[in-house]
């Protein structure tokens, strides 16, 4: 069987489409699939492209026995949306037209943004094959959260609409939560076209492993208890609000931000402002790098912006740092919160509520005997979401997809 996927992230960029899609192109490689990858120069999140990259025409490489082809794309900071709209339309152009050329049984097409999946939409047209679309994000509604656009804006009522339509075009509709496909459904959408395969972990690449001395003695923080957020610095995550709170938290624990995205600037800025000596604040690190930095951590901050959007997404961060027994701190509501709870894997905070925050923060840092619950909760949630079984799943899901229509 031979499959195309259309993504614009993918290793050695460390988010978390490129890692979903990787890792499940992996096993299904291992199973005999014959898998062709159509994306683009590695740039995100600092848009700019890695060393070894060139943001070439067209360029091909074989990664774990994937085959990638790599096109040309506009590729500027991750600031401004109308800069990333032509970021994400030059792509889906470019892949529409490399994916043409290969030999393929069918298309699978992942989101958010769904300028791909219109590129799987018209590839599977000129093809004549079946396509997949994956929805790992409700666009437009992600939009509106966060106050992108404006709410009222004629170009989100008709993002909606398209949206709609690629949804009935799909030959199925593979989304990562199960508040996505209720959605959806509710929306017109047939729910028996609509799969649902959530986000996880490759176990055996991210086990509980001691605290990297090396790190801590570059970072000056051995002997801190460290909370860690390794991830993308964006509007959704409202790191503002966990900084602000920062100043009002035990001075004995140290937090630790990785990562970079449109509002890091910004929050260096405000952390500054408010003179804070108990933070510290990285570029993001090689996907081979992130293991050694989880490590050092005792705690995993997960938050997100309060909106009623958000209660619909699982954050991948959870998976990874759940396997190497990092509790969780989460500030997200719905589906989120009931995996930590369900798994006793963490404490979770209304997100943007300061003093539920520096509540669950003090209790992880000051009760030994809830941590090392949380610990072992922890290792639950991470078996119980392995990669291996929910990339079965997907391929799976696409076989019988081949079947029936």
């Amino acid at each position: 069987m031979k499959v195309l996927f259309l993504t614009d992230n993918f290793p050695p960029e460390v988010n978390a489409p490129a890692t979903r899609t990787y890792e499940h192109c992996f096993e299904w490689v291992k199973e005999g699939v014959d898998v062709t990858v159509i994306t683009c120069a590695p740039n995100f999140p600092q848009g700019r492209v890695y060393d070894g990259y060139k943001n070439k025409l067209y360029q091909t490489e074989v990664i774990d026995g994937i085959k990638v082809i790599r096109v040309w794309s506009f590729i500027s900071p991750n600031k401004g949306f109308m800069k990333r709209i032509v970021d994400y339309l030059s792509y889906a152009f470019m892949a529409f037209f490399a994916g043409l050329f290969v030999r393929t049984d069918i298309i699978v097409a992942t989101s958010p943004q769904f300028f791909t999946a219109i590129c799987g939409y018209f590839l599977a047209l000129f093809k004549r094959k079946p396509w997949i679309m994956e929805v790992r994000d409700l666009w437009p509604e992600s939009i509106r959260a966060v106050n992108a656009m404006k709410k009222e804006s004629k170009s989100l009522d008709w993002m909606e609409k398209v949206e709609l339509f690629l949804y009935r075009k799909a030959r199925r509709v593979v989304v990562v939560t199960d508040s996505f496909k209720e959605n959806i459904a509710d929306r017109g959408i047939n729910p028996d076209k609509i799969h649902v395969v959530k986000n996880g972990v490759h176990t055996n690449k991210f086990p509980p492993i001691p605290k990297d001395k090396d790190i801590l003695k570059s970072l000056n923080l051995n002997g801190e208890f460290i909370v860690g957020y390794l991830g993308t610095h964006g509007m959704a995550h409202k790191l503002d609000f966990i900084l602000e709170s920062v100043s009002k938290a035990n001075e004995n624990i140290h937090f630790l931000f990785i990562g970079d995205g449109a509002e890091k600037n910004k929050l260096i800025a405000l952390k500054d402002e408010l003179g804070l000596t108990n933070v510290t604040m990285l570029p993001f690190v090689s996907k081979n790098e992130v293991k050694r930095y989880i490590s050092i951590t005792d705690v995993a901050l997960v938050p997100l912006k309060k909106s009623d959007t958000f209660k619909t997404v699982i954050p991948s961060k959870i998976f990874e740092n759940a396997s190497m027994k990092k509790p969780i701190l989460l500030g997200v509501e719905g589906e989120s919160k009931q995996i930590v709870e369900h798994y006793n894997a963490g404490l979770c905070f209304e997100p943007e509520n300061e003093a539920e925050f520096l509540s669950n923060l003090n209790q992880m840092y000051s009760n030994k005997e809830l941590y090392q619950e949380l610990q072992e909760g922890c290792l639950e949630l991470s078996k119980n979401f392995d990669r291996k079984h929910l990339a079965y799943r997907l391929l799976n899901i696409i076989k019988e997809s081949l079947q029936t229509k």
